[in-house]
Formats: structure tokens, sequence, C-alpha cells
């Protein structure tokens, strides 16, 4: 998709903060932390929403969940926890429409989140 920012951040037409690229998923640093570390991992194939996910997806969310496991040891977050979220549609919070899931961590967490 040509206007989205996260196609772009993958595509390496946007700078970002890049702290893993592998088997068609990136992470990046958020911009708008809302923990001491907050990461997103995105597959490099745009995807709008939870919503528009088929069948064969599963494979490459499954590769969000492992990328998000790595960086969190390569942060050190995996002994003491992270949050893993995402978020679909406007109402639950979902700003940009790739998916994404966000890997929160660095402080204790609350619940419900809110």
């Amino acid at each position: 998709m040509t206007d989205c920012i996260f196609c772009k951040i993958a595509s390496g037409e946007i700078p970002a903060e890049i702290v893993h690229d592998n088997d068609g998923v990136v992470v990046f640093r958020d911009l708008n932390p809302q923990a001491p570390t907050h990461l997103l991992a995105i597959p490099r194939q745009h995807i709008a929403t939870i919503n528009d996910l088929e069948p064969d997806h599963a494979e490459l969310v499954g590769k969000l969940y492992l990328a998000a496991k790595a960086v969190a040891a390569d942060e050190g977050l995996a002994e003491r926890g992270y949050r893993t979220v995402m978020n679909c549609g406007e109402e639950a919070g979902q700003t940009v429409f790739h998916i994404h899931l966000h890997i929160l961590g660095g402080r204790p967490m609350q619940w419900p989140p809110g």
C-alpha cells in the first residue's frame, strides 16, 4: 500500500529505529512510547486490521509473536515480563491501519489496561 506509514518503514522509505528484521517481520521503537520499552512488530505484508486476516496469515501472525519473544529477550524484558497488544479498529485505539503488535515493558503493567 503506497500511503501506509508502516509499509514505508518496512521498505526503508521512512527511517525508524529498527531492532529486528527478518522472516517478513520488522520491529522498531514506537515514536510515542507508553512504557520505557515500547516496540512495534509489523509484517512486511500490508494487512489493515485483524478483521482482514485470512487462514493463510496464521504463520505470519506467529512470526510476529516469535519476533516479540526475541526482542523481549534482547531488551532484557523476558525475565521481568512484558505485554503484547494488538488493537483492531478505531474504538480499540488502532491509529495506523496496518496490523502491528505492541511490545511494552520496563515497568509494572496495570489491569485492566483502560
